[in-house]
């Protein structure tokens, strides 16, 4: 019998275990104890090489080797010109791609190239639209694998990987992973052009595009090309009219998820965004910058046709579209047109007969957002439209106007 020594396997007798399945077991230790097992072929579907650590199991001998690098923490290959290093070879050949700027592989389409053969698969899809993994108990299928495993989890509601310090749980151990990086600080993705680093390859791959320029996701219906592939996602969704966030409140659905967000605050009335320089706040960012603009008097937009000076770039497109009778926001159900998207918006209320906006004192609903605002106002009593001329307030600024107005004689 062949002695078991430093990892080398020891043969076991064919009637060992009293009828258990025959193989060869290693006994080399890892930091988890774990240990390779091989069992015969025909009981294990052509994966006899199994990590008894997780259950992982590989057809090939070096894939399990491979694995238990995850277990180990063990990467042998050094890149020879930095700090990297990688537990698979194939990793460090895609980081020296970074390095020489080498990336053979290019989409005949749009001229996407990248380093690594499966990058060029999954870009492929965008263009094709392929989703080739299905998912088994449900009509779902995505053109990433990761993306299916991901949605199996939801069927089973198996999340099997735990975070020690909080308790959060996950269904997939990259998850977990990154997690983990919220507690420690780590940022091991690092840009080899700048200062920049970051907790997941995801933000790094977003940032190097800030120096290529690279915008490798394209939309074949208009062209628009982005950097990232959940704005292409989103962008997506300005053909496709889907709304998959749905406020469980109301009837109201958005496209996207910080607009839901921003949604949920006009009914828990919340506004997190406080001005450091006076009492406002607001349940919007962009509302507080545009508040902002008060106090500094900044209005860095300026109509070259009539010198009108904005501090928001929007504002300064809907005063053009006033001087050029555009009216870019067309109705799908009628002739309508507008040169305000929250115009069409307002429009299309009335085909739907959705009215989102919904008073928490006394039920009101509304199809617009600034009417809830003026009807809060019945309740609160609030005037915050002064006259500088008078002691006369107003809850309404066209009430303030109708008032300045007799001061004018106009």
């Amino acid at each position: 019998m062949a002695e078991a020594c430093d990892g080398y396997p020891t043969v076991v007798p064919p009637n060992f275990g009293d009828g258990s399945p025959t193989g060869v077991f290693c006994d080399q230790p890892t930091s988890g104890r774990a240990r390779l097992v091989r069992q015969p072929k025909s009981n294990t579907n052509e994966k006899p090489y199994m990590c008894r650590e997780c259950g992982y199991r590989a057809a090939v001998k070096s894939h399990l080797s491979q694995h238990m690098r995850t277990h180990t923490g063990d990467k042998p290959f050094k890149c020879d010109q930095c700090d990297y290093s990688a537990a698979q070879k194939s990793s460090l050949d895609l980081h020296l791609a970074k390095h020489t700027g080498d990336k053979p592989y290019m989409c005949g389409e749009c001229g996407y190239r990248t380093a690594k053969r499966s990058h060029l698969a999954n870009h492929m899809r965008t263009h094709t639209g392929d989703k080739p993994f299905k998912c088994d108990q449900c009509d779902y299928s995505t053109a990433y694998k990761p993306n299916l495993d991901r949605h199996l989890s939801k069927h089973t509601g198996d999340k099997p990987y735990m975070c020690e310090e909080c308790g959060y749980r996950a269904a997939e151990k990259s998850a977990l992973v990154k997690h983990v990086r919220t507690h420690t600080g780590e940022k091991p993705y690092k840009c080899d052009q700048c200062y920049y680093s970051a907790a997941q390859r995801c933000s790094l791959d977003q940032h190097l595009a800030h120096h290529t320029g690279d915008k490798p996701y394209m939309c074949g219906e208009c062209g628009y090309r982005t950097a990232k592939k959940s704005y292409l996602s989103r962008h997506m969704r300005s053909h496709t009219g889907d709304k998959p966030y749905k406020c469980d409140q109301c009837d109201y659905s958005a496209a996207e998820k910080s607009t839901l967000s921003n949604h949920m605050r006009t009914h828990t009335g919340e506004k997190p965004y406080k001005c450091d320089q006076c009492d406002y706040s607001a349940s919007r960012k962009s509302s507080l910058d545009l508040h902002l603009a008060k106090h500094t008097g900044d209005k860095p937009y300026m109509c070259g046709e009539c010198g009108y000076r904005a501090a928001r770039k929007s504002t300064l497109s809907k005063l053009i579209r006033t001087q050029t009778g555009e009216k870019p926001y067309k109705c799908d159900q009628c002739n309508y047109s507008a040169a305000r998207k929250d115009s069409l918006d307002l429009h299309l209320a009335k085909h739907s007969g959705n009215k989102p906006y919904i008073c928490g004192e006394c039920g009101f609903k509304t199809a617009k957002k600034s009417h809830l605002a003026e009807h809060i106002k019945t309740h609160t009593g609030e005037t915050p439209y002064k006259c500088d001329q008078c002691d006369y307030s107003a809850a309404r600024k066209s009430n303030l106007d109708s008032h300045l107005a007799k001061h004018s004689g106009d």
